[in-house]
C-alpha cells in the first residue's frame, strides 16, 4: 500500500493536449516569422553590418591595406587642415539647416491653415521632394551662375543695382599708345598736350564693338571738322576704328563713330574746373573758362567694369548657397509633418485662449509651440541625421576650384578613398567618424518613436 503511494505520487501527470497543441503552434509561429525574417536580415548583414565591420577593420590599416597603423587614420583627421574644414562645414550644416528648416516648417504650417487653398500650397511646396538631389544640384550650379547671361540670381541681382546705379556704357574701350592719351594708375586718361579755349581736341578710343554701341550714336566726323569759338573748349570723343578696315590712326575717318554718354573733365593745375558729357556723335564743348591752358580728362567712371552680380559659389558663399537648395527641397518636408501634427491639436485649448483676449502670437507662442514640441524634435532630429550624410549637393554644386571650401564630411569621405586620393584607410577612418556622431540622433529618435507608442 506504501510503495503504491510512493509510485503514484512520483508519477508526472500526463501531459495536456492543449498545451501540448500550443506550444508546437508558437514554435511554428516563430520558425515562421524567422523563415520571413531571414531575407531582410541577409540584405541587412550584406548591406550594413558587413561594410561596418569591414569599414572598422579597414580604418586601422594603411592607404594600400598591407601595414596595420592602428589608430594613427583616426589622429589624421585632426592633422589635416582638409578634414578639419569638413568638420566645420559639417558643424555649419547641423546647426544651421535643421534650425531654418523647423522654423520655416513651423511658420508655413501655421500660416497654410489661414489660406483657401491650403492643399494646393502643401503641394507646391512638397513637390522638390520629387526632384533628385542630381537634379536640384544641377538647377541650383546653372542658378547660382556668376554670368547674369546665365544666372539667374545674379541676373535678379544686376538688374536691381542697374536700377539704382549707373553703369559704365564702355568698360573694354582703352586709348592706343602714343596718339595723346596716357592712362593714370586709377584708370582715367588725361590728354598729354595742354589745350586751350577756342581750341578743338579729339580723343580717339578703341576696344568697343561696333555692335556694343549705344544706340542712337551718330559719326564723330561733323562735330570733329567744326571750330571752337575764342571763349569755347570743343571737342570730339570717337571711336577710332574704320569698319573693313582703312583710316587712319588719330584722325577722323568718315564713318568712324562718336561715342555718346562720356563724361569729360576740365582740368587745371590739378582740379577739376568743369565738366560735361558728350553728345550722340561724340561731341563735348567748354564755355565760360578763363583763357589759359588745361588739360581733358576721361575719368575712370567711363570704364568701370560692369557689376556682375556676387559670387555665389566662391569661397565665402558656397556653404550658405548650397545649403539655400537643401532649403528649397526640405521645406516642404518640414511643413507637412508639423502641419500633421498642428492638426492633432485641441482647437478647444485654442479657442479658450481666443475667448479670454489672448492675440495670434500669444496663441503661437505660449499654445501651439509647446503642444507641437515632440513634432518638432522629431523633424528636427531627423533632418540633424539626414543632414550629416549630405553629399549629392556639395558635390554637384560646389565648382572644382572651391570644392574644398564646401566640403562636409561625406564628401571628404568619398573624395579621399575614391575621388584621387585613394586612401581607403583615411577613408575608412571617416566613415567609422560620420557614423559615430549619427548613433546618438538615431538611438534618440528611436527612443522618442518608443516613448510616443
Amino acid at each position: 500500500m506504501t510503495a503504491t503511494l510512493v509510485k503514484e505520487a512520483g508519477t508526472p501527470p500526463p501531459p495536456d493536449p492543449a498545451a501540448e497543441h500550443s506550444r508546437r503552434a508558437r514554435r511554428r509561429g516563430r520558425t515562421a516569422a524567422l523563415l520571413f525574417v531571414l531575407p531582410a536580415l541577409l540584405l541587412l548583414g550584406a548591406l550594413v553590418v558587413y561594410p561596418v565591420l569591414y569599414s572598422l577593420g579597414r580604418s586601422l590599416f594603411d592607404a594600400a591595406g598591407s601595414s596595420f597603423i592602428g589608430v594613427d587614420n583616426y589622429a589624421e583627421i585632426f592633422r589635416d587642415p582638409v578634414t578639419l574644414k569638413a568638420l566645420r562645414n559639417t558643424a555649419i550644416w547641423v546647426v544651421v539647416a535643421p534650425v531654418m528648416l523647423t522654423g520655416l516648417g513651423l511658420i508655413l504650417a501655421v500660416l497654410v491653415e489661414k489660406i483657401r487653398w491650403a492643399t494646393a500650397f502643401k503641394l507646391l511646396m512638397f513637390m522638390p521632394m520629387a526632384v533628385s538631389f542630381l537634379a536640384a544640384g544641377i538647377i541650383f550650379r546653372l542658378a547660382y551662375d556668376e554670368d547674369p547671361d546665365k544666372g539667374v540670381l545674379n541676373a535678379a541681382v544686376v538688374a536691381v543695382h542697374d536700377t539704382f546705379s549707373d553703369t559704365s556704357s564702355y568698360p573694354t574701350a582703352r586709348a592706343r599708345e602714343g596718339q595723346g592719351l596716357t592712362q593714370g594708375q586709377d584708370g582715367s586718361y588725361t590728354t598729354e598736350q595742354a589745350v586751350s579755349p577756342g581750341s578743338t581736341s579729339a580723343l580717339g578710343l578703341v576696344g568697343v564693338l561696333p555692335r556694343d554701341l549705344p544706340e542712337g550714336s551718330a559719326p564723330a566726323g561733323t562735330a570733329a571738322a567744326e571750330s571752337a569759338a575764342p571763349d569755347e573748349l570743343r571737342g570730339v570723343v570717337y571711336l577710332d576704328f574704320t569698319a573693313g578696315g582703312g583710316g587712319q590712326q588719330g584722325q577722323v575717318d568718315d564713318g568712324e563713330s562718336g561715342l555718346p554718354g562720356l563724361t569729360v573733365e576740365a582740368v587745371r593745375d590739378g582740379s577739376t574746373v568743369a565738366r560735361t558729357t558728350t553728345g550722340d556723335d561724340g561731341s563735348f564743348r567748354f564755355t565760360g573758362l578763363d583763357s589759359g591752358s588745361y588739360q581733358l580728362r576721361l575719368p575712370e567712371s567711363n570704364f568701370a567694369a560692369a557689376y556682375d552680380g556676387i559670387s555665389w559659389l566662391g569661397p565665402t558663399l558656397v556653404t550658405p548657397a548650397i545649403i539655400g537648395a537643401y532649403l528649397w527641397i526640405w521645406t516642404g518636408f518640414s511643413m507637412v509633418l508639423i502641419g500633421a501634427g498642428l492638426s492633432t491639436l485641441p482647437r478647444d485649448a485654442l479657442e479658450a485662449a481666443r475667448i479670454d483676449g489672448a492675440s495670434e502670437w500669444q496663441i503661437f507662442r505660449k499654445i501651439t509651440v509647446p503642444l507641437l514640441a515632440p513634432t518638432l524634435t522629431v523633424v528636427f532630429v531627423t533632418l540633424v541625421i539626414n543632414v550629416m550624410k549630405v553629399f549629392d549637393l556639395v558635390y554637384i554644386i560646389a565648382p572644382g576650384p572651391v570644392q574644398e571650401d564646401a566640403t562636409v564630411l561625406a564628401s571628404q569621405m568619398w573624395l579621399v578613398s575614391f575621388g584621387g586620393g585613394n586612401d581607403q584607410g583615411l577613408g575608412s577612418a571617416l566613415g567609422v567618424l560620420l557614423l559615430l556622431l549619427v548613433i546618438p540622433a538615431m538611438v534618440f529618435n528611436v527612443r522618442r518613436f518608443r516613448r510616443s507608442q
